[in-house]
Protein backbone atom coordinates (compact mmCIF):
# COMPACT_ATOMS: atom_id res chain seq x y z
CA UNK A 1 0.00 0.00 0.00
CA UNK A 2 1.18 3.54 -0.80
CA UNK A 3 -0.90 5.34 1.82
CA UNK A 4 1.09 6.37 4.88
CA UNK A 5 -0.64 5.40 8.11
CA UNK A 6 0.38 5.69 11.76
CA UNK A 7 1.70 2.31 13.00
CA UNK A 8 -0.31 2.61 16.22
CA UNK A 9 -3.82 3.10 17.54
CA UNK A 10 -4.76 6.03 19.78
CA UNK A 11 -5.63 4.92 23.31
CA UNK A 12 -5.67 8.23 25.14
CA UNK A 13 -6.09 11.81 23.93
CA UNK A 14 -5.16 15.33 25.01
CA UNK A 15 -7.54 18.17 24.15
CA UNK A 16 -6.36 21.06 21.98
CA UNK A 17 -7.55 24.56 22.89
CA UNK A 18 -8.28 26.64 19.80
CA UNK A 19 -7.58 30.36 19.63
CA UNK A 20 -8.56 33.10 17.20
CA UNK A 21 -6.13 35.13 15.14
CA UNK A 22 -6.87 38.19 17.28
CA UNK A 23 -6.13 36.24 20.45
CA UNK A 24 -2.88 34.92 19.01
CA UNK A 25 -1.71 38.40 18.09
CA UNK A 26 -2.24 39.52 21.68
CA UNK A 27 -0.59 36.38 23.06
CA UNK A 28 2.46 36.90 20.85
CA UNK A 29 2.79 40.55 21.82
CA UNK A 30 2.60 39.59 25.51
CA UNK A 31 5.34 36.98 24.86
CA UNK A 32 7.61 39.67 23.32
CA UNK A 33 7.41 37.91 19.95
CA UNK A 34 9.26 34.89 21.31
CA UNK A 35 7.26 31.64 21.01
CA UNK A 36 9.37 30.11 23.81
CA UNK A 37 7.52 32.48 26.15
CA UNK A 38 4.03 31.43 25.01
CA UNK A 39 2.04 29.20 27.35
CA UNK A 40 1.57 25.69 25.94
CA UNK A 41 -2.20 25.89 26.34
CA UNK A 42 -2.20 28.71 23.77
CA UNK A 43 -0.55 26.55 21.11
CA UNK A 44 -2.62 24.51 18.64
CA UNK A 45 0.17 22.46 17.00
CA UNK A 46 3.42 22.46 18.96
CA UNK A 47 6.46 21.82 16.78
CA UNK A 48 8.88 23.78 18.95
CA UNK A 49 10.87 20.63 19.68
CA UNK A 50 10.73 16.86 19.46
CA UNK A 51 12.52 16.65 22.82
CA UNK A 52 10.37 14.98 25.47
CA UNK A 53 7.16 15.89 23.66
CA UNK A 54 6.29 12.51 22.19
CA UNK A 55 3.69 9.99 23.29
CA UNK A 56 4.73 6.92 25.25
CA UNK A 57 3.42 3.46 24.45
CA UNK A 58 1.16 1.32 26.60
CA UNK A 59 4.19 -0.89 27.33
CA UNK A 60 6.15 2.12 28.57
CA UNK A 61 3.29 3.19 30.83
CA UNK A 62 3.00 -0.37 32.14
CA UNK A 63 6.73 -0.51 32.85
CA UNK A 64 6.52 2.77 34.75
CA UNK A 65 4.52 0.88 37.37
CA UNK A 66 7.49 -1.49 37.76
CA UNK A 67 9.83 1.35 38.66
CA UNK A 68 12.09 0.53 41.60
CA UNK A 69 12.63 3.80 43.47
CA UNK A 70 15.49 2.55 45.63
CA UNK A 71 18.13 5.24 46.11
CA UNK A 72 21.00 2.90 45.27
CA UNK A 73 21.16 -0.21 43.11
CA UNK A 74 17.55 -0.25 41.92
CA UNK A 75 16.35 -3.00 39.59
CA UNK A 76 15.26 -0.33 37.13
CA UNK A 77 18.81 0.96 36.75
CA UNK A 78 20.19 -2.47 35.95
CA UNK A 79 17.58 -2.98 33.25
CA UNK A 80 18.36 0.51 31.88
CA UNK A 81 22.08 -0.28 31.92
CA UNK A 82 21.58 -3.65 30.25
CA UNK A 83 19.58 -2.23 27.32
CA UNK A 84 22.10 0.57 26.66
CA UNK A 85 25.06 -1.76 26.98
CA UNK A 86 23.47 -4.18 24.50
CA UNK A 87 23.15 -1.38 21.95
CA UNK A 88 26.40 0.49 22.63
CA UNK A 89 28.75 -2.13 24.16
CA UNK A 90 30.02 0.60 26.51
CA UNK A 91 30.90 -0.52 30.03
CA UNK A 92 30.23 2.70 31.95
CA UNK A 93 26.62 3.93 31.81
CA UNK A 94 25.50 7.00 33.78
CA UNK A 95 21.86 8.13 33.81
CA UNK A 96 21.20 11.88 33.80
CA UNK A 97 18.04 13.96 33.94
CA UNK A 98 18.48 15.04 30.29
CA UNK A 99 21.10 15.29 27.57
CA UNK A 100 22.57 18.66 28.48
CA UNK A 101 23.51 17.30 31.91
CA UNK A 102 25.60 14.62 30.17
CA UNK A 103 27.20 17.36 28.07
CA UNK A 104 27.93 19.51 31.11
CA UNK A 105 29.66 16.63 32.90
CA UNK A 106 31.60 15.46 29.83
CA UNK A 107 32.92 18.87 28.78
CA UNK A 108 33.75 19.77 32.36
CA UNK A 109 36.07 16.76 32.39
CA UNK A 110 37.49 16.81 28.85
CA UNK A 111 36.98 20.44 27.80
CA UNK A 112 38.63 23.54 29.21
CA UNK A 113 40.45 26.71 28.21
CA UNK A 114 42.36 26.72 24.89
CA UNK A 115 40.73 23.43 23.85
CA UNK A 116 38.64 22.73 20.74
CA UNK A 117 35.66 20.42 20.32
CA UNK A 118 35.21 19.54 16.66
CA UNK A 119 31.92 18.39 15.17
CA UNK A 120 29.87 17.97 12.02
CA UNK A 121 27.53 20.56 13.63
CA UNK A 122 27.01 21.29 17.31
CA UNK A 123 23.53 22.00 18.61
CA UNK A 124 22.80 25.02 20.81
CA UNK A 125 23.03 23.40 24.26
CA UNK A 126 26.10 21.40 23.25
CA UNK A 127 27.91 24.52 22.09
CA UNK A 128 26.84 26.41 25.23
CA UNK A 129 28.26 23.71 27.51
CA UNK A 130 31.48 23.62 25.50
CA UNK A 131 31.88 27.39 25.80
CA UNK A 132 30.99 27.31 29.50
CA UNK A 133 33.92 24.92 30.04
CA UNK A 134 36.23 27.44 28.37
CA UNK A 135 36.66 25.44 25.17
CA UNK A 136 35.60 26.44 21.67
CA UNK A 137 33.21 24.47 19.47
CA UNK A 138 34.05 24.24 15.76
CA UNK A 139 31.66 23.02 13.05
CA UNK A 140 33.21 21.17 10.11
CA UNK A 141 30.12 20.34 8.06
CA UNK A 142 30.65 18.78 4.66
CA UNK A 143 30.27 20.98 1.58
CA UNK A 144 26.98 19.48 0.41
CA UNK A 145 25.52 20.03 3.88
CA UNK A 146 25.91 23.78 3.39
CA UNK A 147 23.84 23.79 0.21
CA UNK A 148 20.25 24.07 1.37
CA UNK A 149 18.45 23.31 -1.88
CA UNK A 150 20.73 20.48 -3.02
CA UNK A 151 19.63 16.93 -2.20
CA UNK A 152 22.36 14.49 -1.13
CA UNK A 153 22.05 11.26 0.88
CA UNK A 154 24.33 12.16 3.81
CA UNK A 155 24.40 15.93 4.21
CA UNK A 156 25.12 15.56 7.93
CA UNK A 157 28.66 14.28 7.37
CA UNK A 158 31.74 15.91 8.82
CA UNK A 159 34.24 17.26 6.28
CA UNK A 160 37.09 14.77 6.57
CA UNK A 161 39.62 16.97 4.76
CA UNK A 162 38.73 19.95 6.97
CA UNK A 163 39.05 17.75 10.07
CA UNK A 164 42.52 16.58 9.03
CA UNK A 165 43.64 20.12 8.23
CA UNK A 166 42.30 21.57 11.49
CA UNK A 167 44.22 19.04 13.57
CA UNK A 168 47.40 19.63 11.56
CA UNK A 169 47.19 23.42 11.88
CA UNK A 170 46.09 23.69 15.53
CA UNK A 171 47.75 20.61 17.01
CA UNK A 172 46.20 17.40 18.23
CA UNK A 173 46.91 18.29 21.88
CA UNK A 174 44.43 21.19 21.64
CA UNK A 175 41.57 19.03 20.32
CA UNK A 176 39.62 17.79 23.34
CA UNK A 177 37.46 15.52 21.21
CA UNK A 178 35.54 15.07 18.01
CA UNK A 179 31.80 14.62 18.55
CA UNK A 180 29.54 13.49 15.73
CA UNK A 181 25.88 14.55 15.99
CA UNK A 182 23.59 11.85 14.53
CA UNK A 183 21.39 12.88 12.93
CA UNK A 184 22.79 16.38 12.37
CA UNK A 185 20.12 18.49 14.09
CA UNK A 186 21.32 22.02 13.31
CA UNK A 187 22.27 20.79 9.85
CA UNK A 188 18.66 19.96 9.03
CA UNK A 189 18.18 16.59 10.70
CA UNK A 190 20.43 15.13 8.01
CA UNK A 191 22.06 11.73 8.48
CA UNK A 192 25.71 10.79 8.78
CA UNK A 193 27.01 7.83 6.78
CA UNK A 194 28.74 4.91 8.45
CA UNK A 195 31.69 5.44 6.10
CA UNK A 196 32.05 9.02 7.36
CA UNK A 197 31.94 7.83 10.97
CA UNK A 198 34.62 5.22 10.27
CA UNK A 199 36.86 7.75 8.54
CA UNK A 200 36.48 10.29 11.35
CA UNK A 201 37.25 7.59 13.91
CA UNK A 202 40.37 6.55 11.99
CA UNK A 203 41.69 10.12 12.04
CA UNK A 204 40.95 10.42 15.76
CA UNK A 205 42.72 7.14 16.47
CA UNK A 206 45.80 8.27 14.52
CA UNK A 207 46.08 11.35 16.74
CA UNK A 208 44.85 9.79 20.01
CA UNK A 209 41.81 12.12 20.06
CA UNK A 210 38.63 10.86 21.77
CA UNK A 211 35.75 10.24 19.35
CA UNK A 212 32.21 10.71 20.70
CA UNK A 213 28.66 10.38 19.40
CA UNK A 214 25.79 12.73 20.22
CA UNK A 215 23.25 9.93 19.99
CA UNK A 216 19.95 11.77 20.48
CA UNK A 217 18.57 10.46 17.19
CA UNK A 218 20.74 7.40 16.61
CA UNK A 219 17.87 5.17 15.43
CA UNK A 220 16.72 7.66 12.80
CA UNK A 221 20.31 7.90 11.55
CA UNK A 222 20.60 4.12 11.42
CA UNK A 223 17.41 3.91 9.37
CA UNK A 224 18.87 6.31 6.81
CA UNK A 225 22.06 4.20 6.70
CA UNK A 226 19.96 1.11 6.04
CA UNK A 227 18.05 2.84 3.24
CA UNK A 228 20.87 4.78 1.58
CA UNK A 229 24.26 3.18 2.21
CA UNK A 230 25.50 0.10 0.43
CA UNK A 231 26.00 -3.05 2.49
CA UNK A 232 23.34 -2.26 5.11
CA UNK A 233 20.03 -3.06 3.41
CA UNK A 234 19.81 -6.51 4.96
CA UNK A 235 20.97 -5.50 8.44
CA UNK A 236 18.63 -4.77 11.33
CA UNK A 237 18.52 -1.34 12.94
CA UNK A 238 20.04 -2.88 16.08
CA UNK A 239 22.97 -4.32 14.11
CA UNK A 240 23.60 -0.97 12.44
CA UNK A 241 23.39 0.83 15.78
CA UNK A 242 25.83 -1.61 17.36
CA UNK A 243 28.34 -0.91 14.59
CA UNK A 244 27.84 2.85 14.90
CA UNK A 245 28.57 2.84 18.63
CA UNK A 246 31.51 0.44 18.21
CA UNK A 247 33.54 3.29 16.70
CA UNK A 248 32.92 5.65 19.63
CA UNK A 249 34.89 6.19 22.82
CA UNK A 250 31.71 7.45 24.41
CA UNK A 251 28.36 9.07 23.77
CA UNK A 252 25.88 11.51 25.20
CA UNK A 253 22.17 11.07 24.71
CA UNK A 254 18.98 12.89 25.46
CA UNK A 255 16.50 10.04 25.81
CA UNK A 256 13.77 12.62 25.20
CA UNK A 257 14.31 12.01 21.47
CA UNK A 258 15.03 8.45 20.34
CA UNK A 259 14.54 7.18 23.87
CA UNK A 260 10.83 7.88 23.31
CA UNK A 261 10.58 9.22 26.86
CA UNK A 262 9.49 12.53 28.34
CA UNK A 263 12.61 13.03 30.47
CA UNK A 264 16.07 11.55 30.93
CA UNK A 265 19.30 10.73 29.18
CA UNK A 266 22.69 9.14 29.72
CA UNK A 267 26.43 9.42 29.35
CA UNK A 268 28.23 6.25 28.22
CA UNK A 269 32.01 5.79 28.26
CA UNK A 270 34.71 3.23 27.55
CA UNK A 271 37.70 4.74 29.36
CA UNK A 272 37.85 3.94 33.09
CA UNK A 273 39.79 7.10 34.00
CA UNK A 274 37.31 9.40 32.24
CA UNK A 275 34.43 7.46 33.70
CA UNK A 276 35.73 7.91 37.23
CA UNK A 277 36.03 11.68 36.80
CA UNK A 278 32.54 11.87 35.30
CA UNK A 279 31.10 9.68 38.06
CA UNK A 280 32.41 12.06 40.70
CA UNK A 281 30.79 15.04 38.97
CA UNK A 282 27.58 13.08 38.44
CA UNK A 283 27.20 12.52 42.19
CA UNK A 284 27.59 16.25 42.85
CA UNK A 285 25.37 17.45 40.01
CA UNK A 286 22.76 14.76 39.40
CA UNK A 287 22.65 12.12 42.12
CA UNK A 288 23.85 8.63 42.98
CA UNK A 289 25.19 6.82 39.88
CA UNK A 290 22.33 4.32 39.76
CA UNK A 291 19.63 6.96 39.44
CA UNK A 292 21.41 10.09 38.20
CA UNK A 293 18.58 12.55 38.63
CA UNK A 294 15.84 10.18 37.44
CA UNK A 295 13.14 8.19 39.13
CA UNK A 296 13.16 4.43 38.69
CA UNK A 297 10.00 4.71 36.59
CA UNK A 298 11.84 7.02 34.16
CA UNK A 299 14.64 4.48 33.80
CA UNK A 300 12.06 1.82 32.93
CA UNK A 301 10.34 4.04 30.34
CA UNK A 302 13.66 4.85 28.66
CA UNK A 303 14.76 1.20 28.55
CA UNK A 304 11.52 0.22 26.81
CA UNK A 305 11.65 3.24 24.51
CA UNK A 306 15.16 2.42 23.34
CA UNK A 307 13.92 -1.00 22.27
CA UNK A 308 10.77 0.32 20.58
CA UNK A 309 12.55 3.08 18.66
CA UNK A 310 14.47 0.53 16.59
CA UNK A 311 11.28 -1.03 15.16
CA UNK A 312 11.43 -0.51 11.40
CA UNK A 313 7.67 0.01 11.02
CA UNK A 314 7.89 2.96 13.38
CA UNK A 315 10.98 4.44 11.69
CA UNK A 316 9.45 4.05 8.23
CA UNK A 317 6.40 6.01 9.40
CA UNK A 318 8.54 8.58 11.20
CA UNK A 319 10.82 9.34 8.23
CA UNK A 320 7.88 9.01 5.83
CA UNK A 321 5.98 11.74 7.69
CA UNK A 322 8.79 14.21 6.94
CA UNK A 323 8.85 13.15 3.30
CA UNK A 324 5.06 13.61 3.14
CA UNK A 325 5.34 17.23 4.32
CA UNK A 326 8.21 17.89 1.92
CA UNK A 327 6.23 16.58 -1.05
CA UNK A 328 3.34 18.88 -0.14
CA UNK A 329 5.65 21.91 0.12
CA UNK A 330 7.20 21.07 -3.24
CA UNK A 331 3.80 21.54 -4.87
CA UNK A 332 3.99 25.23 -3.97
CA UNK A 333 7.76 25.66 -4.52
CA UNK A 334 8.21 26.56 -0.87
CA UNK A 335 11.93 26.64 0.02
CA UNK A 336 13.15 24.17 2.62
CA UNK A 337 16.32 22.25 3.36
CA UNK A 338 16.47 19.21 1.08
CA UNK A 339 16.14 16.33 1.36
CA UNK A 340 13.79 16.08 4.33
CA UNK A 341 15.54 14.91 7.48
CA UNK A 342 14.66 12.51 10.24
CA UNK A 343 12.78 14.54 12.83
CA UNK A 344 11.91 17.91 11.34
CA UNK A 345 11.28 20.09 8.33
CA UNK A 346 13.61 23.10 8.07
CA UNK A 347 12.13 26.02 6.16
CA UNK A 348 14.70 28.26 4.48
CA UNK A 349 13.66 31.60 5.96
CA UNK A 350 16.23 33.54 3.93
CA UNK A 351 14.68 32.30 0.66
CA UNK A 352 11.13 32.35 2.09
CA UNK A 353 11.47 36.02 3.14
CA UNK A 354 14.23 37.42 0.88
CA UNK A 355 13.12 41.01 1.61
CA UNK A 356 14.11 40.74 5.29
CA UNK A 357 17.86 41.21 5.95
CA UNK A 358 19.59 38.80 8.31
CA UNK A 359 20.06 41.48 10.98
CA UNK A 360 16.27 41.68 11.20
CA UNK A 361 16.00 37.93 11.94
CA UNK A 362 13.90 36.50 9.09
CA UNK A 363 13.68 33.14 10.85
CA UNK A 364 12.08 34.64 13.93
CA UNK A 365 9.76 36.71 11.75
CA UNK A 366 8.59 33.55 9.97
CA UNK A 367 8.33 31.78 13.32
CA UNK A 368 5.91 34.42 14.60
CA UNK A 369 3.95 34.57 11.34
CA UNK A 370 3.18 30.82 11.57
CA UNK A 371 1.90 31.27 15.11
CA UNK A 372 -0.39 34.13 14.10
CA UNK A 373 -1.64 32.23 11.06
CA UNK A 374 -2.51 28.93 12.71
CA UNK A 375 -1.30 28.71 16.31
CA UNK A 376 1.71 26.65 15.25
CA UNK A 377 4.80 27.00 17.44
CA UNK A 378 8.18 26.34 15.83
CA UNK A 379 11.78 27.40 16.50
CA UNK A 380 14.25 29.63 14.69
CA UNK A 381 17.62 28.07 13.91
CA UNK A 382 19.49 31.00 12.50
CA UNK A 383 21.03 34.26 13.64
CA UNK A 384 18.90 34.55 16.77
CA UNK A 385 20.03 31.12 17.97
CA UNK A 386 23.58 31.05 16.62
CA UNK A 387 24.43 34.62 15.66
CA UNK A 388 26.89 36.64 17.72
CA UNK A 389 27.98 40.26 17.94
CA UNK A 390 31.40 41.61 17.05
CA UNK A 391 33.26 44.21 19.13
CA UNK A 392 31.27 47.03 17.54
CA UNK A 393 27.97 45.32 18.32
CA UNK A 394 27.25 44.37 14.69
CA UNK A 395 25.69 40.96 14.07
CA UNK A 396 27.87 38.09 12.94
CA UNK A 397 25.09 36.06 11.30
CA UNK A 398 24.64 32.31 11.35
CA UNK A 399 25.48 30.32 8.22
CA UNK A 400 21.78 29.76 7.50
CA UNK A 401 18.44 31.25 8.51
CA UNK A 402 16.24 28.23 9.13
CA UNK A 403 12.94 27.59 10.87
CA UNK A 404 12.63 24.09 12.31
CA UNK A 405 9.30 22.30 12.53
CA UNK A 406 10.20 19.41 14.85
CA UNK A 407 7.60 16.65 14.90
CA UNK A 408 6.93 15.03 18.30
CA UNK A 409 6.99 11.25 18.12
CA UNK A 410 3.69 9.36 17.85
CA UNK A 411 1.71 12.51 18.72
CA UNK A 412 0.13 14.08 15.62
CA UNK A 413 -1.84 12.46 12.80
CA UNK A 414 -1.69 13.08 9.06
CA UNK A 415 -4.55 15.61 9.28
CA UNK A 416 -2.44 17.64 11.70
CA UNK A 417 0.38 17.60 9.14
CA UNK A 418 -2.02 18.80 6.43
CA UNK A 419 -3.04 21.67 8.72
CA UNK A 420 0.61 22.63 9.15
CA UNK A 421 1.23 22.58 5.40
CA UNK A 422 -1.86 24.74 4.79
CA UNK A 423 -0.58 27.31 7.30
CA UNK A 424 2.86 27.43 5.66
CA UNK A 425 1.28 27.92 2.25
CA UNK A 426 -0.94 30.74 3.52
CA UNK A 427 2.00 32.58 5.07
CA UNK A 428 4.02 32.07 1.90
CA UNK A 429 1.28 33.66 -0.19
CA UNK A 430 1.35 36.69 2.14
CA UNK A 431 5.13 36.69 2.67
CA UNK A 432 5.67 40.27 1.48
CA UNK A 433 3.65 41.45 4.49
CA UNK A 434 6.05 39.81 6.95
CA UNK A 435 8.58 42.29 8.34
CA UNK A 436 11.70 41.98 10.43
CA UNK A 437 12.47 42.22 14.14
CA UNK A 438 15.02 43.59 16.55
CA UNK A 439 16.26 42.23 19.89
CA UNK A 440 15.34 44.31 22.93
CA UNK A 441 16.78 41.89 25.54
CA UNK A 442 19.09 38.89 25.38
CA UNK A 443 20.82 36.63 27.91
CA UNK A 444 24.52 35.71 27.60
CA UNK A 445 23.83 32.01 26.93
CA UNK A 446 21.15 30.44 24.73
CA UNK A 447 19.61 33.85 24.12
CA UNK A 448 16.82 32.50 21.92
CA UNK A 449 15.20 30.89 24.97
CA UNK A 450 14.48 34.18 26.72
CA UNK A 451 15.06 36.93 24.13
CA UNK A 452 12.53 39.72 23.93
CA UNK A 453 11.87 40.89 20.40
CA UNK A 454 10.17 43.90 18.88
CA UNK A 455 8.72 44.42 15.43
CA UNK A 456 10.34 46.83 13.01
CA UNK A 457 8.21 49.99 13.17
CA UNK A 458 6.41 49.75 9.84
CA UNK A 459 3.62 47.72 8.24
CA UNK A 460 3.73 44.13 9.49
CA UNK A 461 2.13 40.78 8.91
CA UNK A 462 -0.09 41.52 11.91
CA UNK A 463 -1.31 44.75 10.32
CA UNK A 464 -2.02 43.01 7.03
CA UNK A 465 -4.17 40.36 8.66
CA UNK A 466 -5.92 42.47 11.30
Amino acid sequence: MKTLIEPFRIKSIEHIEFTTREQRIQILETAHFNPFLIKAKDVIIDLLTDSGTGSMSSDQWADIMKGDESYAGSRSFYRFESVIRHISSMPHIFPVHQGRAAEKILFSVLGGKDKYVLSNTLFDTTRANIEYSGAEGVDLLCEEGRQIGVAAPFKGNIDIDALTKFIAVNGKERVAMVIMTVTNNSGGGQPVSMENIRNAKQICSMHNIPFFIDACRFAENCYFVKQREGGYHNKSILEIAQELFSYADGCTMSAKKDGLANIGGFLALRDEHTAEACRNLLIIMEGFPTYGGLAGRDLEAIATGLEEVMEEEYLSYRIGSMQYIGEKLDQYNIPYLKPTGGHAIYLDAKAFLPHIPVDQYPGQALNCALYIEAGIRVVEIGSLMFGKSDKSGALIPAANELVRLALPRRTYTKSHLDYVVEAIVNVYKNRQSVKGMVIKYESPYLRHFTARMELIKEATYIDALS
